[in-house]
């Protein structure tokens, strides 16, 4: 069922231009952009390494305001309270005559309507969703491309990989809310069978919705009180995982100083909650990737986390932006096809130097019918003191592919 791509992608930046420091708006162009690219991201409170992604892009393109190309907006913090907001940004896009593509990441909750609304208005506009929050089915019927971490892959070898480094346990945290998503749930699903396949013990923990009446600070508070507690009940060779990316800086926070593992995000990057739990300011490091690993493995190891804590070693939220927005331009100037996963892999390349990869279409678990508008994609794992783990190279046993 599953044809995996697993691609190296090995590209030499030229002149410095991919992740230079410096100002997120460029100087107006000498002359003014042909068309516009529209990108639309959570603020930095909810998904920093999205929004970076996107002032990268202003910074490569320029934005529309001085001539650019690039027009980013960023939808509300509440978006599960405040929908028609959200679907009145992203649609509102399509009023400007020069608009040919719109990127949302995340493509939270409301994008499809938000995406039936641009095509009604503007069917020429291409509706790319990165780290689509709706279901797959859903998000499929309105959007042109959409691009997931591998959910099925990933609910496997994240609990190999954890299997591998010695762990007994894996303690899943989530909500409800993420509970409800198709992706999600299949996911926990997948890993409760490869932690009864490697005879580990998995545990699901709840923790307050962010978005909820506590709030973040309450999320976050009630995560950092919790994890001394679940060290002791489930041993420091457990591993952890939350679904949520409020959630993972204090949870890393505290790991750090009681014990367990944390293989890697929901959504990984050195970036995602390692500063803010290792009290890092990153601000000389700030747009260039290796140099922010780099200094935040130094500071796991400094406090006895190596091989304990993992991530992407290319942000996966800051990558989807970037990747998409190139791959949209690419399409556009015609030097790329839509729905061909090389040239996918092709933009997202651009910005993870000798990056590997795995790709393939999604697949429904009770048709067996592959999508051709949507992408599954993970990138190797890399454990801070110990390395890449190599994971695009494992070779997934196909019944996990069958379970939802």
């Amino acid at each position: 069922m599953k044809k995996s791509l697993i691609v190296l992608l090995v590209l030499i930046l030229a002149g410095g231009a991919l992740f230079a420091q410096g100002a997120t708006e460029t100087a107006a162009p000498a002359t003014a952009a042909k068309f516009h690219i529209g990108v639309v991201t959570g603020t930095v409170s909810q998904s920093e390494d999205d929004l970076r992604g996107a002032e990268r892009m202003i910074q490569e393109y320029g934005s529309v305001a001085t001539g650019g190309m690039i027009q980013h907006l960023t939808y509300p913090d509440n978006f599960m309270d405040e929908a028609e907001t959200t679907i009145s940004i992203i649609s509102g896009m399509a009023d400007d005559p020069l608009m040919k593509a719109i990127i949302v990441n995340q493509a939270i909750p409301g994008t499809t309507e938000a995406f039936r609304r641009v095509k009604e208005k503007r069917p020429d506009i291409l509706c790319i969703a990165g780290e689509a929050h709706e279901d797959p089915p859903v998000i499929q019927s309105a959007a042109d491309l959409a691009v997931n971490n591998d959910f099925v892959a990933r609910g496997y070898l994240i609990i190999k990989t954890a299997h591998d480094l010695g762990c007994d346990t894996f303690v899943h945290i989530s909500f409800p809310r993420h509970m409800s998503y198709e992706t999600m749930s299949r996911r926990v699903a997948i890993m409760r069978a490869t932690c009864e396949e490697f005879g580990m013990k998995f545990v699901l923990e709840t923790a307050p919705d962010p978005t909820s009446d506590v709030g973040q600070a309450g999320a976050q508070q009630y995560v950092l009180e919790k994890v001394p507690a679940w060290v002791q009940q489930y041993g420091k060779n457990a591993a952890y995982f939350c679904t949520n990316d409020a959630h993972t800086e204090p949870l890393l926070k505290q790991l750090m100083a009681y014990g367990g593992y944390f293989i890697e995000a929901d959504l990984p990057s050195p970036l995602m909650g390692y500063p803010g739990a290792l009290g890092l300011d990153l601000s000389a490091q700030q747009g260039n990737s290796a140099a922010i690993l780099k200094a935040v493995e130094e500071a796991v190891i400094a406090k006895g986390g190596a091989g304990r804590f993992g991530t992407w070693a290319f942000s996966y939220g800051l990558t989807t932006t970037c990747g998409l927005v190139q791959h949209a331009i690419n399409v556009v100037n015609g030097e790329s096809e839509l729905l061909k996963l090389s040239d996918i892999m092709k933009a997202y390349g651009k910005y993870t130097p000798n990056a590997q990869w795995n790709g393939s279409f999604y697949s429904d678990t009770t048709t067996g019918v592959r999508a051709k508008n949507h992408v599954l994609i993970y990138q190797d794992t890399y454990m801070m003191g110990k390395g890449f783990m190599g994971t695009p190279s494992v070779t997934i046993p196909e019944k996990y592919f069958l379970i939802k």
